[in-house]
């Protein structure tokens, strides 16, 4: 094993920063106003709003609250059951489990890493009244089947698309194709306010209910808009609104979003021609991200998937030792000790846990730069070549 210490360091991960963070900071401070839903939140929403054609989008302190806000909004009561793929964050589990949901995880879809949407129907039982769908890699779910399925036995449908903004399904933004939408800013994602998200809205008869839950039980919106002489608690609700000094540092990153997109999307483009060679239709060594033909991606991640746990491990381990951090991802929810607690694996777990085993994440962030790129691949393409 080489030492590691000889070689600069490349992270799996660096915050993303644009320049104008501080000075946008410095202007919410300036205006005395830095709780929520000042003038760099209001920026924040509409701009996403008009970007994504979404009826209504809302800042959450993080893509987990933005869950709860739609795991709420979906009016789910203790005992309904929520379908899930198990290869996701806790978060997208977590929030059903806040309200009493029982979890019932299916199995994912090899290519995409996203839940199988052909499996999900002989899921239902009486007691489903959701299904929440994580778009992997800002990669889409199949959401016309998806929401078909729902329509048909009157579900609704949840989209975790924490790692897809920016990304689209035939012509749609993810997370303003089902009920609810949940974004995350957390600082591993492509466009960060370091903790913070945002909840989107497809229906308009759902923006006062979500306006209430997000000011703490108040029509406090309403009030600001003119429409009630003073505001008072009129429903359950909690504290969902970001700092303003979180929305401004996001909007000096949404100010150029296309900028990040396209720096990633550099990144991302010359991982897969540098390995494309080792995979499926060359020398079958690993397995590279599959994009269909009616997704369009954002660059959030670019992994490798190897034959199996060991080499894998041996992967990691080898390209640690030159000071480059690739990861692996989630362990399923479902083999964790609270998927065991709150939900149950319907039908074969086929998929699931030998896919998470094989995936390794490669350093992948905004102004990666080209040297970087480049030792990356160089040193990746020396442990293939073994």
């Amino acid at each position: 094993m080489e030492n590691s210490e000889k070689y600069p360091l490349i992270d799996f991960n660096v915050p993303p920063i644009v320049g104008t963070e501080g000075k946008y900071i410095q202007e919410a401070i300036d205006s005395h106003q830095i709780s929520g839903d000042g003038s760099f939140t209001k920026k924040c929403n509409k701009w996403m709003e008009d970007r994504f054609n979404a009826q209504k989008i809302m800042l959450t302190t993080s893509g987990t609250t933005a869950l709860d806000m739609a795991a709420l909004l979906c009016d789910i009561k203790p005992g309904d059951e929520v379908i899930l793929s198990s290869f996701t964050f806790s978060s997208t589990a977590t929030a059903f489990v806040l309200v009493g949901a029982k979890l019932v995880f299916v199995d994912i879809r090899p290519d995409t890493m996203n839940i199988d949407e052909n499996l999900i129907e002989d899921a239902i039982t009486p007691k489903t009244k959701a299904i929440a769908v994580t778009h992997y890699a800002g990669v889409s779910c199949e959401m016309d089947k998806i929401m078909q399925i729902a329509r048909k036995h009157g579900l609704k449908v949840v989209e975790d698309a924490a790692q897809g903004v920016m990304s689209s399904y035939k012509g749609k933004a993810l997370g303003t194709i089902g009920d609810f939408g949940c974004y995350s800013f957390h600082e591993t994602k492509n466009y960060s306010m370091g903790e913070g998200g945002a909840i989107v809205i497809q229906h308009q008869t759902d923006n006062e209910k979500a306006e209430i839950l997000r000011e703490k039980g108040t029509n406090r919106s309403k009030f600001y808009r003119g429409q009630v002489d003073k505001y008072t608690w009129v429903d359950f609700g909690d504290s969902y609104l970001p700092s303003e000094l979180n929305a401004a540092y996001l909007w000096a990153q949404l100010e150029v979003a296309d900028n990040i997109y396209n720096d990633r999307m550099n990144a991302w483009n010359q991982y897969y021609n540098a390995f494309e060679k080792y995979g499926k239709n060359g020398k079958g060594i690993v397995e590279l991200p599959v994009i269909p033909k009616e997704c369009v991606h954002n660059a959030h991640m670019f992994y490798l998937k190897f034959a199996d746990l060991q080499k894998r491990t041996a992967f990691i381990d080898f390209m640690k030792s030159r000071n480059i951090k690739p990861t692996f991802h989630y362990i399923p929810l479902h083999s964790a000790p609270a998927g065991y607690k709150y939900g149950r694996f319907h039908g074969a777990d086929i998929y699931t846990t030998k896919e998470s085993e094989r995936l390794v994440r490669l350093p992948l962030y905004y102004h990666i730069g080209e040297e970087n790129i480049q030792r990356v691949i160089k040193t990746a393409l020396e442990y293939l070549e073994k």
